[in-house]
């Protein structure tokens, strides 16, 4: 009888060996298992406040995508508008900053000069009006919003959203059949209305620079002001910041987008940019940190609404004859 010789292989396990001449056995090919994938998928679903709530919960939103033109839609080619690109500030040095003063100012935007902040009209690059514009620019994440005007703290797309969404609102739902049976009640929600952002206010820095002889201003920051009215009526109570961004962060995007003309829609339509560099839009001071140790808004130690106008006036001279008295005649 010829015995098989039984080696032992390096994994511990037994395996017969085939003698001299034996045929060869096939052994079954072991196909080995693949490994079970692993879902990566994130199981987190976002949390519905109004899931437990005794009726349904729906989100009324504008669309403010823009829709491009599938034609040429002017006789002119306008595509060098897009690579604009804003030009670089002047290099101010701390030790030639003979004179700074921080200045607040608020623009209206229901006034006549600031009408083209409002201009209600959709182009490729979307709404026309500039709160839209603004809010596009934060929500797609070209710039960041800030809560406070010293750009302290930012606001994520989701806060934003939040900020910017209108009141609750609820509504009865009726049958089909009956239209007058009430069947549940439906919580609402008003789509964001750039058009109850009436003012804007703006934060600048007048600096005298010695070097040059010449007075700078820079526009540092730009909020969106909510107006709050009291119950039932008209009258304004008070207002509110919405949202801050750094204006420089924002110039890239003014450089781009152009400012309604009504006399001419053709090569004298300057940019959001150069409207803003070259001031032309109707202000009024709030707040200045000229002889304002408390650091509080003029409306807060003044509270007749015309001397208020003409404090602003008195800080904007103040500037003025500030920078004419360093001169020699």
């Amino acid at each position: 009888m010829v015995t098989l010789l039984v080696a032992v292989e390096a994994s511990g396990q037994r395996t017969p060996r085939r003698r001299a001449g034996a045929p060869a056995t096939t052994q079954p090919e072991v196909t080995p298992t693949p490994a079970p994938t692993q879902d990566t998928t994130p199981t987190t679903q976002p949390v519905n406040i109004y899931a437990n709530m005794p009726f349904e919960y729906d989100t009324v939103t504008a669309d403010n995508s823009a829709r491009r033109s599938l034609r040429q839609e002017n006789a002119y080619d306008k595509s060098n508008l897009t690579q604009r690109t804003p030009l670089p500030y002047e290099h101010l040095r701390w030790d030639d900053a003979f004179y700074a003063e921080k200045v607040w100012r608020e623009l209206d935007l229901r006034e006549k000069m600031n009408k083209t902040f409002v201009f209600e009209s959709m182009e490729d690059n979307g709404s026309q009006i500039f709160v839209n514009m603004l809010m596009r620019a934060v929500l797609t994440g070209e710039v960041t919003a800030f809560s406070d005007d010293r750009f302290t703290t930012p606001l994520t797309t989701s806060a934003v959203q939040q900020l910017v969404a209108g009141s609750l609102d609820t509504v009865p739902k009726y049958d089909i059949r009956q239209i007058d049976k009430v069947i549940g009640y439906v919580v609402t929600r008003k789509s964001f209305d750039p058009k109850e952002i009436n003012k804007i206010r703006l934060r600048e820095e007048w600096v005298f620079d010695r070097e040059s002889s010449r007075m700078h201003v820079r526009i540092m920051g730009l909020g969106l002001l909510k107006t709050e009215f009291f119950p039932n009526t008209t009258k304004e109570r008070g207002t509110s910041a919405l949202l801050w961004v750094y204006y420089p962060d924002l110039r890239p995007m003014l450089a781009k987008s152009e400012v309604y003309n009504p006399k001419n829609m053709g090569q004298n339509r300057m940019t959001w940019e150069e409207l803003f560099e070259s001031r032309m839009f109707s202000s009024y001071i709030v707040k200045s940190s000229l002889d304002n140790p408390q650091n509080k808004l003029i409306r807060n130690y003044i509270k007749d609404p015309i001397l208020q106008l003409l404090e602003g006036e008195n800080i904007k001279e103040k500037i003025f004859n500030f920078e004419q008295d360093l001169w020699s005649y």
